[in-house]
């Protein structure tokens, strides 16, 4: 396994993130604590997850079940660097308010109830899973502020903020003597390179590591239309709806031409390309199976060759900075 430090913190993490967004919705309990297990022995230790994963009814499901991981003890707790979120609605069908976003009550209630979740006593990295308009930032790390001297919370974290808003954070938290956010997780990958302009930056800026979500765009980058040729597991959701239009189609083909050309397999290019990015701490791999975990793993020792790399920016253009990218 290959680590680097969080950001401008002196943590360190693996550079493979585990994502456990199907826990509990397409990964039954057992399976899910094989992967847990699986991902620990190869030395993954960053596991991230929010407090609404499960879904529908069975919010907080997912924390549960990593939970119930902890709890069989052999030092998985301790040897895991641990991520939640907090901003979504968890009072069920029936929304109550100052049940969501990032007002001081919902942080101290969302925080108790993770915490009870995930059976332990402390989250290493307490991440806000959106921008919250209403709440002021002198408000947010009040409430941080105190989690982290209480010990409940080591670092925190933002999820999906534009460049702006972590500017804004963390000038804030630099006029409190507060640490502020240490990162920021984006979506990012070869198809959707608009973090480049501003967010990449302003995490570079404020010495925030960058964590990657939906690193195959949905299934997108994963080897989709050669799967569908073999009869194999068909597109879904986003990366279905973007191969209906055709010129999106013939990129994806390029993509996986470039690779098969070179003996590439394009789900593990996609992540190692990922790891070649300035800022990126790593990306977050969500594995339905051990199998998808094996796979994701061997990415770390995927070296792509300056031809390749070319050949996929010539396919997947990034914006390029801000202003740049949109100005004179």
């Amino acid at each position: 396994m290959k680590y680097t430090q969080l950001g401008r913190t002196g943590l360190k993490v693996s550079r493979l993130v585990l994502g456990t967004m199907n826990f509990g919705p397409q990964t039954d309990e057992p399976t899910s604590h094989s992967i847990l297990d699986s991902a620990l022995a190869a030395g993954l230790n960053f596991v991230d997850t929010a407090n609404v994963y499960g879904w529908g009814d069975n919010k907080g499901r997912t924390e549960e079940i990593i939970g119930t991981w902890f709890a069989q003890g052999g030092g998985r707790r301790d040897k895991t660097v641990l991520a939640t979120k907090v901003y979504g609605n968890m009072a069920g069908g029936d929304p109550w308010p100052n049940h969501d976003r990032l007002s001081a009550l919902n942080i101290r209630r969302a925080v108790e109830d993770s915490l009870r979740r995930l059976r332990t006593d402390y989250i290493d990295l307490y991440q806000f899973h959106h921008v919250d308009r209403r709440t002021p930032f002198e408000e947010i790390w009040q409430a941080v502020d105190v989690l982290i001297q209480q010990g409940k919370v080591l670092y925190a974290g933002s999820s999906n903020f534009p460049g702006y808003k972590i500017a804004q954070a963390n000038e804030t938290a630099a006029r409190r003597g507060s640490v502020g956010l240490v990162s920021e997780q984006c979506l990012y990958n070869l198809a959707e390179r608009r973090a480049e302009m501003e967010v990449v930056p302003a995490a570079q800026e404020y010495g925030l590591g960058v964590v990657a979500w939906s690193p195959l765009h949905g299934g997108l980058l994963g080897g989709v239309i050669k799967k569908e040729a073999e009869g194999g597991r068909r597109a879904s959701g986003r990366s279905a709806d973007a191969l209906a239009n055709t010129s999106v189609r013939a990129q994806v083909q390029a993509y996986e031409d470039l690779l098969d050309k070179h003996g590439l397999e394009p789900g593990e290019a996609a992540l190692a390309w990922l790891l070649t990015r300035p800022g990126v701490t790593g990306p977050i791999v969500g594995p339905r199976t051990v199998e998808q975990l094996e796979s994701a793993l061997r990415a770390l020792e995927l070296e792509l060759s300056p031809e390749v790399l070319a050949g996929l920016d010539e396919i997947f253009p990034g914006p390029g900075p801000s202003p740049e990218a949109f100005a004179w």
